[in-house]
């Protein structure tokens, strides 16, 4: 049974939220989100919030229930409050700048990475080896961080590259003589 699942979302004050058939619209003050949920729950409207159940006891129907009840969820927190994600660069020179809608990484290569900035994310640098990514839609701020840590993702010896500001690399040790 999933626990998860149980509970209702609870919509705040401020968002409104629509359900048409599977499809869930939520609108709020940072923006307006849907989601489809899959055919094997059901998912409705009461007075504690949005309520999602499965339609059978099968496997495959309790293992989309607390799936769909989460991207309900996160619909509701990326119109009310967003979400972000912090990267760090670490290595000598490696550092990120933003010009107009494009990020630009100096990674050690003999040419800067330009990644252009897709609709709906925002991408300031701090400092000039740290990045944070912000925007409402959970899904597409983890697929940017992601595309931008691929460039350089962080090596295990001296752990130069692009990492996620927690997470931590497992160093090896170097050649012996």
């Amino acid at each position: 049974m999933s626990r998860i699942g149980k509970r209702p979302v609870p919509v705040p004050s401020g968002v409104t939220a629509t359900i048409n058939g599977q499809e869930v619209a939520v609108k709020g003050p940072k923006g307006e989100l849907s989601f489809v949920a899959n055919d094997l729950v059901l998912v409705e409207m009461t007075d504690d919030g949005i309520r999602v159940d499965p339609r059978n006891q099968t496997k495959a129907a309790r293992s989309m229930w607390g799936m769909c009840r989460t991207m309900i969820a996160n619909l509701i927190t990326g119109v009310t409050s967003g979400f972000e994600r912090k990267l760090e660069i670490q290595g000598v020179g490696y550092r990120a700048q933003v010009q107009g809608k494009t990020l630009n990484l100096a990674l050690g290569f003999s040419h800067d990475v330009k990644f252009d900035i897709p609709e709906g994310i925002n991408i300031v640098c701090p400092k000039p080896t740290e990045v944070v990514i912000s925007g409402i839609d959970k899904q597409q701020i983890g697929q940017v961080a992601a595309n931008i840590r691929e460039y350089r993702p962080p090596e295990p010896y001296k752990g130069k590259g692009i990492r996620y500001a927690d997470e931590y690399i497992v160093r090896k040790e170097g050649k012996k003589k």
